[in-house]
């Protein structure tokens, strides 16, 4: 289906789980069908896979933008030295615009009217009831992390009605960080309001239209609609609703980010950030309610907040193809995966803290994320059926430095490395752990250690040993059965019957 069902899912959970309806008031106001609403409602996706045979191009969408920032200059300057929109429709098509003048003409009309109606410094006071409403944004920062100052992304929620803070802090501004962000925000709340209002981030909005018409990404609806959110975009250029937030930005910085916080990690940073927030909620009075602190009104906003529906699975997902060498990119870095997936498809899914690598339904590489670029993260379990046919690889391969062996395995290594076939015994040790095991492995190789026997073979002998079903009980003959002449091991008898016969 395409973005227009997965926002039509939305709006059936959101009818029959937070407002209530029944299934043919569904049907009727949302023009559905019945067996549509049934499906929505009685599974859990946020998605329904369809193959479109055309997609169509949208010519004019990603084009409003760049329009709008030219009309933004124009509109300051003095109406005879504005362009026309023949001008404008000339200026976009040397920029590579494709499509026709009348689509032009049209959205600079509409937005000129729109822009007339209202006062270019006007502004509309809000007001938003319990459990409405809350308002998304990002900031940069600065902060000290292990000594060094690094700009990091600030990821801010606000509840609209009792201005409750919630911000949390990230290396990057990406979309899974996002759903990330969204997660750990209504945790911490501990529900959800029913509408969120953002600006137009490219994580969310693909294109924006005429007034508030936006095309959402698909991902970012399937985390509304996994929530029963109704996402609300601004204006463009009017940050002021959401002004709430943008406030927060400010406001914020000076109470935690001023001056810089020296810290270890963002883990570390992101709990005392939660701590901060409540301190400031429980210090700081409402700006409407002057009698109570902002913490007493989320207080009594929580009982009108939408019960929480557990976190969003919010990866990003990617098809790549892995290398020879068992490595796949992400996020700038490189990646190892399991042997069987070398030159083969996978998928690879981003999420906020760790890069999960499917081949089909397997998840062959797991590993937690680096921030960082240009760097190459190895699990060197992953070579070893390579490691198992070419041995020489230990000594010099890559993977295979600095590995972090079980301490009993480290040992065995040490004591196998001045032998000629060292590592060849090693890695048949290594091999074992296919079959056996790692801890029953490590238990072997402590086994060998003890008894001054550290060879592959010797090693391979214990885990052979380990592995023999264990000998049954003996059993014990109770007295009345037990023989009153026990029998006699006397080969000399078979010589006696040979003399009889």
């Amino acid at each position: 289906m395409g973005m227009f069902r997965v926002d039509k899912i939305g709006e059936i959970r959101r009818a029959y789980f937070d407002q209530e309806r029944s299934i043919k008031e569904i049907v009727r106001t949302l023009s559905v069908s019945r067996a549509t609403v049934r499906k929505v409602v009685r599974g859990r996706q946020t998605e329904f896979k369809y193959a479109r045979d055309v997609q169509p191009t949208p010519k004019f969408g990603e084009w409003a933008k760049p329009l709008i920032e030219i009309l933004e200059i124009e509109s300051k300057l003095a109406k005879r030295e504005r362009r026309s929109t023949q001008r404008l429709y000339e200026e976009l098509r040397g920029r590579g615009y494709g499509g026709a003048h009348d689509s032009v003409h049209r959205f600079v009309k509409s937005w000129r009217e729109e822009r007339a109606r209202v006062p270019v410094h006007a502004y509309v006071p809000m007001s938003f009831a319990p459990g409405e409403a809350y308002q998304f944004d990002w900031s940069h920062e600065t902060i000290t992390l292990q000594g060094l100052p690094l700009t990091v992304k600030a990821a801010h929620m606000k509840l609209s009605h009792s201005r409750m803070p919630f911000v949390r802090v990230y290396f990057r501004e990406t979309q899974e960080l996002v759903f990330d962000a969204h997660d750990k925000a209504f945790q911490f709340y501990g529900g959800v309001c029913r509408r969120g209002i953002y600006d137009n981030m490219k994580t969310a909005v693909e294109a924006i239209f005429v007034g508030k018409a936006r095309r959402y990404n698909a991902r970012f609806l399937q985390m509304c609609s996994h929530h029963l959110i109704e996402p609300v975009a601004c204006t463009p250029a009017s940050g002021w609703e959401k002004g709430q937030v943008e406030n927060q930005v400010g406001n914020l910085r000076d109470q935690m980010f001023r001056p810089k916080p020296r810290v270890k990690s963002l883990t570390e940073l992101n709990a005392w950030l939660a701590d901060e927030c409540l301190a400031y909620a429980r210090r700081t009075m409402h700006p409407e309610f002057k009698d109570r602190t902002i913490w007493e009104v989320f207080e009594d906003e929580r009982a009108s907040l939408m019960q929480l529906r557990g976190p969003f699975d919010g990866f990003v997902e990617k098809a790549v193809r892995a290398s020879t060498t068992c490595l796949i990119m992400a996020d700038h870095n490189r990646y190892s995966v399991d042997a069987r997936a070398a030159g083969r498809m996978v998928l690879v899914r981003s999420h906020a803290e760790r890069v999960v690598v499917l081949l089909g339904e397997e998840v062959v590489a797991d590993h937690p994320r680096n921030f960082q670029r240009d760097k190459v993260v190895y699990d060197p379990w992953h070579y070893l059926p390579v490691l198992m046919k070419k041995p020489g690889a230990l000594r010099n391969g890559a993977p295979f430095k600095d590995w972090d062996l079980p301490t009993a395995l480290t040992q065995v290594r040490a004591k196998l490395k001045p032998h000629a076939d060292g590592d060849r015994q090693f890695v048949k040790i290594l091999g074992a752990v296919l079959d056996h095991g790692l801890g029953a492995v490590e238990a072997a190789c402590a086994e060998a250690l003890e008894a001054g026997l550290a060879s592959g073979d010797v090693i391979l002998t214990v885990l052979a040993r380990r592995r023999q079903p264990v000998a049954p009980p003996s059993i014990t003959t109770p007295d009345a059965l037990r023989l009153k002449i026990e029998p006699a091991a006397d080969c000399s008898r078979y010589d006696r019957i040979r003399k009889i016969a």
